[in-house]
């Protein structure tokens, strides 16, 4: 994923910055404990796309 593209998304619902994680192919979002998919290197920022991130896995 470009570094700047990174650089540039938030959170579509708190707007807080957004950490990739490479092995996953994901955003995660540490306020919501949400993770974005990526699919085909196109991030998809919908709500209703993201999954639930238990505690263990916001480390």
């Amino acid at each position: 994923m470009d570094k700047r593209l990174l650089e540039i998304l938030v959170c579509p619902l708190c707007k807080s910055p957004l950490h990739l994680d490479p092995v996953k192919l994901e955003l995660i979002c540490k306020a919501d404990r949400l993770a974005y998919p990526i699919r085909n290197d196109i991030p998809v920022m919908l709500v209703d796309e993201a999954r639930s991130l238990e505690a263990s896995e916001l480390n």
